[in-house]
């Protein structure tokens, strides 16, 4: 696959939706690719990527442009925060109230996504779908700029279901925090539902690179 094809699925997805195409936006993942790959995307408009690894992303942005912006989307441990937090734009794997202190900080902050566990995987980061919104109250108390959720889907099951509920978490939390709009869903294999369910910004790597 290629930008290209994700973009022309993305644009058809949202067609299939009833949706506007520049309502979802696309984050290219590149855990594990080369600088001169990203650059390659960059130079064909791309400017939202995501980065897994604190050393990954600190490694790559002092070689790539600054106008590039720049997204966390993995497990981010608190000793990292201070090294992360000035070179992204969002972070997207807020996980839990720890991190959100830490993440806070001293000044502003950039805004942050609220990690849900839809599966309540003991594998996996977030909170639980029941927690959310005390999690959320907490969160936005400790002085973070909390603007969406985020999710991975559990492995082998319907993803669709999951992405609704997704975006029925986000709509409960609007109801009390209206900043609270985005909704982070969908990666290579079903990017497409995610659109379709409601995200608004997808997280893609493989189909990309692949």
């Amino acid at each position: 696959m290629s930008l290209q094809t994700v973009q022309e699925r993305m644009a058809a997805a949202c067609v299939a939706a009833d949706r506007e195409v520049g309502e979802v936006s696309l984050v290219v993942v590149t855990k594990g690719r080369s600088v001169e790959a990203v650059a390659d995307l960059y130079d064909r408009g791309q400017r939202d990527f995501g980065e897994n690894r604190a050393q990954e992303l600190l490694d790559k942005v002092p070689q790539l442009p600054g106008d590039i912006r720049w997204h966390f989307v993995g497990p981010l441990q608190r000793n990292k925060v201070k090294a992360v937090r000035p070179v992204v734009s969002k972070l997207h794997s807020l996980d839990r109230i720890k991190l959100a202190a830490a993440w806070a900080g001293e000044g502003e902050a950039p805004p942050a996504l609220l990690e849900i566990n839809l599966g309540e995987e003991p594998q996996k980061h977030g909170f639980a779908p029941s927690a959310a919104l005390a999690a959320a109250r907490e969160v936005i108390d400790l002085g973070v700029t909390l603007t969406g959720v985020m999710a991975i889907p559990p492995a082998g099951e319907a993803a669709a279901g999951h992405f609704e509920r997704l975006v029925g978490i986000r709509d409960e939390l609007a109801l009390g925090h209206p900043q609270v709009r985005e909704v982070s869903a969908g990666m290579t294999d079903d990017f497409e539902e995610a659109i379709r369910a409601g995200a608004t910004t997808i997280r893609v790597g493989r189909a990309i690179f692949e």
